[in-house]
């Protein structure tokens, strides 16, 4: 049964996390609660099809994650024959907007920001691990290895993301991100990189509580609404974040 293929492909995954990834999951974990315990937020961009929302205002999870994201409008139509005009100097319209965004945002130095792209070789997240860096804030970048190895850059550097993050996580998808065959179908199909980003990530937040808790000074944390005494301990968390920062 494909469930069942699908099931073990997962489970190539969180063998591989366990015995390859978690001397980087500590790296990125003490990244992080070093911002925490200086004054520094911590911030999740795309990591894989929106998967870093999974972190955000979470049961369980910590209130000092945020969301990382921008849109830049511009109206400025002209003629098409006028749209390929020669500038006075070289501009990437692209690339700008987000060494904008990072430059206007509430990002500081010391900061930790969470990118992630199965390839690598997409311009985004190698242009916002760059822009991070310009302004002294750590990345932690979660890709595929065995993927990025075998495409090229789409960014202007030739870099991709192995290449600039700080801390990089080997999500351990394959080539192509499809881990099963199904018989009829000539090409592989159901990804594994969401559940390895997912996963990784929570290790990686799981490992931050465990090692303030034994400091003695542990991040504030979200109980579930939905239980009985879910909201006062939600509000309580809330305020103790919004006056430390964590």
């Amino acid at each position: 049964m494909i469930p069942i293929s699908y099931l073990n492909a997962v489970r190539v995954i969180l063998d591989h996390l366990q015995n390859t990834q978690l001397d980087n999951i500590d790296k990125a974990a003490d990244l992080i609660i070093g911002a925490l315990t200086h004054g520094g937020a911590i911030f999740t961009a795309e990591i894989g099809h929106s998967n870093q929302h999974d972190f955000l205002n979470r049961a369980g999870g910590m209130a000092a994650i945020h969301g990382f994201s921008f849109n830049c409008n511009i109206t400025d139509e002209v003629a098409d024959c006028l749209k390929k005009r020669p500038r006075e100097e070289a501009f990437d319209r692209g690339l700008e907007t987000v060494r904008f965004a990072v430059k206007a945002g509430n990002l500081r130095a010391g900061d930790v920001m969470m990118v992630g792209s199965v390839s690598g070789k997409s311009t985004y997240p190698v242009q916002l691990t760059l822009a991070c860096h310009e302004i002294g804030v750590k990345v932690i970048g979660f890709t595929s290895l065995e993927y990025t190895a075998h495409v090229t850059s789409l960014h202007p550097s030739g870099k991709k993301l192995v290449d600039v993050a700080d801390v990089v996580i080997d999500n351990g998808a394959p080539y192509g991100d499809a881990a099963v065959r199904v018989p009829g179908i000539d090409v592989d199909v159901l990804p594994v990189s969401g559940v390895a980003m997912i996963v990784a990530g929570w290790c990686i937040f799981g490992r931050v509580m465990e090692k303030m808790a034994a400091a003695g000074d542990p991040p504030s944390v979200f109980m579930s609404l939905n239980r009985e005494e879910g909201p006062a301990y939600y509000e309580q968390s809330k305020k103790q974040y919004q006056e430390r920062g964590y």
